[in-house]
This record gives C-alpha cells, structure tokens and sequence, in this order.
C-alpha cells in the first residue's frame, strides 16, 4: 500500500528502522504565520497548543464556548491527533467582545495567547511549519545514517503527500474511486473535499513517482513548469531556465501536475511523463474537473529548511526542520527510516505533515 499510494525512493531506501510518536511529544509542530495581525477587528486570533487532540475537535470546543456556530471558527491547516502541535485559529465576533473561552481548555487544549485582527483565518495562511521529531529504538548504521542527513539536508526529498492523506489503509482514496466511479460526489462538505483531496494528491504521487523512477524529480527539464519554494504561481522552462543558480540553492523547482480544468503549458519531456504517469486513471481526473477543481502545479522537491539534528539519548534521534505549509514530515522521515508510526485512528484527509 505505501508504495502504491507514494513511489520510489530517492536515495536508496531506508537506512534503517525507528519508532515515531511514542509519545505526542515526540512529534512537535508549530505554524509559522505570514503576517502581522492588526490588534483590531470582528476576529480573535488564538494561538493554541494542543496534544492528543485533533484539529476539528480543538474547533468544537472553541465554538462551544464562545456561543458560536462551529462555522465561525477557522483554522489554516489540520495538524494530527497525536502529536503536541500549536496553531492558530480565529474566531468570527461581529459586534462582540471577546468571550471566556475557559471551558474549551483542558490538559488537551492551552490558549497561549490571543489578538483581534480584521480578517478570519483562511486555509493556507501560515508559510511554513516547524519540527521537532524524535525517534526512538533507532536501529541504524551511524555512518549511512548522517551521510543520508548530509543528503537530505542539501538536496532535499521528493515532495509525495504523506499516507495520511488517503486514510487508513487507503480508505479515502477507495471512497474518491467508488464516488467518481458512478460520477457523484458526497452531499457532506467535509466528506467531498477530503475525498477529493485523496484523490487529486494520489495522482499527484503518481507523477512524482514517474519521476523520482526516471531520475528527474529535483532536475529542471525543457518544457517543465518551474515554481519557487513559497509560491503557487510557475512558468515555463526555457534552455537558459535549466541552469539558473535558484535550482541549486533549492529555491526553484520543477512541478508536477495538480489535476483539474485548465490549460497547461508544459510541453515535450516532461508532458509525456506526465501523460504515462497519469494513463488508466481518466475517471478521476474527469471526477476532479468536474468537481470545479483548477488546475494547478506543486513542486516535486521538498527543501528541508534549517535541518539539524542530535542524538539525546542511545538509540534517539531528534530532527529540527521547516517545511513550507501543505508538506509532509512523513515525507522526510521515510527517505531516512522506516518508522513504525503510533498514528491516532479519525484522522483525516488535509493533515499537513
């Protein structure tokens, strides 16, 4: 299932075994917001630390004691049940003054501080997300194991969405196929866009997968479409494109397909591999343009920011590093060690590491 639903390695495959989130400790994440909030507005802002808790529960039990619908409450992305993370949400007040949210914390649930700003929170809005990852029972061999960081570090990894992101044992991504099997989509709003979340990131896989085969996952192509590290907008490839400085210092990037409407530019190269990644799977494809999905392009090479690491105790590994919002952890872990994961069951589609 794990190499069906993400692809081949880049590096050659684990350098050995370890276990990961033994405790939700063990797996820290902290959003890093892009903007300055203005101290003013009909939104409260609510920087929140939560372990052992999912997202969309941290959500209910603000809403519940703020007196609000749950649809007032707005988060940028969905962090794991059993990991120790803090994100923030926002709360829409209109006309109010700030409620007292005491009923929503618990052990699971801290506010660590709050602010108005004049907007709501939306999806995506934080740049970037910061690790602290610590592996325990480390089985490997000392010297592979700081080269493959070394690697890591300085070439980054290929960018697969993270197994979460299809449900347990894939569930998600049999649901999508069932769905646009018979050309509907679920009534529920959450049920719809986490489905065809799973179904859009497996295709995604399955050219980044094509890729990472042929060698040219972290290699611009002519033809390709190029994206920076922070940015959703691309352009094309050019000869002269193939040798800017920016790919080497991994802040270009060549791009792999989103599926939706809309015209692509690629062209040559890399749109064959692309057409062959993608051959056999046109009901989805189909299911997802008709669904209203835009097209849209994500990088194939993840650069791991700020990447350190230290060894706290015999057979412990702990990892620091950044990542762009909307990429996966796992994703980085698995080109170093095959974990064996204590991972909360009701986890959901759009986690983002």
């Amino acid at each position: 299932m794990s190499t069906e639903l993400l692809g081949p390695y880049a590096w050659g495959g684990a350098c050995g075994t370890a276990r990961l989130k033994v405790t939700p400790e063990d797996f820290q994440v902290d959003e890093v917001l892009a903007l300055e909030l203005s101290g003013q507005g009909e939104h409260v802002w609510l920087w929140v630390e939560k372990r052992g808790l999912n997202t969309e529960d941290a959500a209910r039990r603000i809403a519940k004691a703020a007196n609000v619908p749950l649809r007032a409450v707005s988060y940028a992305g969905i962090k794991d049940r059993q990991a120790l993370t803090r994100q923030w949400f926002s709360v829409h007040l209109p006309g109010k003054s700030e409620p007292d949210l005491s009923a929503a914390q618990s052990a699971s649930l801290s506010i660590l501080k709050h602010q108005r700003h004049s907007r709501k929170l939306q999806r995506g809005t934080h740049s970037a997300n910061r690790f602290i990852l610590t592996l325990r029972d480390v089985k490997a061999e000392p010297a592979q194991l700081e080269s493959r960081l070394e690697k890591m570090r300085t070439q980054g990894v290929p960018n697969y969405y993270g197994l979460q992101r299809f449900g347990h044992n894939g569930g998600n991504l049999a649901q999508a196929r069932e769905f646009a099997g018979r050309g509907e989509l679920p009534e529920a709003r959450n049920v719809r866009s986490r489905l065809l979340s799973s179904a859009r990131s497996y295709l995604f896989n399955q050219v980044l997968a094509a890729r990472v085969a042929a060698g040219t996952w972290n290699v611009a192509l002519e033809g390709d479409l190029l994206a920076f590290t922070t940015s959703r907008s691309f352009f094309p490839a050019t000869v002269n494109d193939l040798n800017d400085p920016r790919l080497a210092i991994l802040d270009l990037h060549p791009t792999a397909r989103l599926c939706g409407t809309g015209e692509q530019a690629l062209s040559g190269e890399p749109l064959a591999l692309e057409m062959a990644a993608l051959a056999g799977e046109e009901i989805l494809q189909n299911w997802l343009a008709n669904a209203g999905m835009s097209h849209e392009r994500r990088i194939t090479r993840l650069p791991i920011a700020a990447l350190t690491w230290h060894y706290p105790a015999p057979e412990q590994l702990q990892l620091n590093f950044v990542l762009p919002a909307g990429c996966f952890a796992t994703a980085v872990v698995r080109e170093l060690l095959e974990v064996n994961a204590v991972q909360a069951s009701g986890e959901h589609a759009h986690t983002d590491f």
